[in-house]
Order: C-alpha cells, then structure tokens, then sequence
C-alpha cells in the first residue's frame, strides 16, 4: 500500500483505548474520508520509517500532502480537512482495539490529554 495513495492519513497508536476512542470518534466525523492508520500496524510502521522520526510513538500525525503534523499541530490541519469539501474513496482501514495499556483511568485520560496539547511537530515531506 502506497502512502501517497492513502492521504489524508491520522495515524494513532492502535494499542491505547483513548486514542483508539479518538480515531473512531475522527473517522465517524470525516464519513470514512481519511485513512486512519495504528502505529504498530504494517502500514503505520512503514510510515514512521519512510516520513516520520524518532518522536513518531509520542504523539498521533495527521499527514496531508506537503506535511506530517504531530500532537498539537495536527489539529487544525485536521479539523480543516474534515470540513473541506474534497472528497476521495472511503477508507477501507478497519480500528484494530488492541489495549495493551492500561489507560482508561482517570489519570491516564488526563497524561493523554496534556500529551497531546504539549507535544507538536512538524515534518514536511
């Protein structure tokens, strides 16, 4: 599967509860039209190696076609893409929920919430 091919991708990290909550909560919102992808799949680990770097596990991307935008970053480029009225093929990607962490505690939500207003990045492909 070709990166190109799949943009506009969010890539996540498919083992957490939270963050899985989050992509299904984007991918109902964008109606199927961005390609949501684990970080510990196949595709997602290609994609840390091809485009992002070594912060890649710390945050979820959204990746357009100039850039791969991390944690806080992404959000406006995300928003803005899922009210844009270009449209591709649904996403045909299925939402593994594969928790392998224990993060449905008071206190986790909160970690992944401060995680994801502290930590930004961009990366311009």
């Amino acid at each position: 599967m070709e990166i190109k091919e799949n943009i506009p991708i969010v890539v996540f990290d498919n083992q957490c509860y939270l963050c899985v909550k989050f992509a299904k909560f984007v991918d109902f919102i964008a109606r199927g039209q961005i390609t949501m992808i684990g970080h510990y799949s196949d595709f997602g680990t290609k994609i840390r190696n091809e485009i992002l770097d070594e912060s890649a596990l710390d945050m979820f991307w959204f990746i357009d076609k100039k850039r791969a935008y991390g944690g806080r970053a992404a959000l406006f480029p995300l928003v803005k893409s899922i009210f844009s009225k270009k449209t591709k093929n649904s996403s045909t990607m299925r939402i593994d929920e594969y928790c392998k962490q224990d993060c449905k505690t008071v206190k986790e939500v909160f970690l992944r919430s401060l995680s994801l207003l502290t930590n930004s990045k961009k990366i311009d492909i």
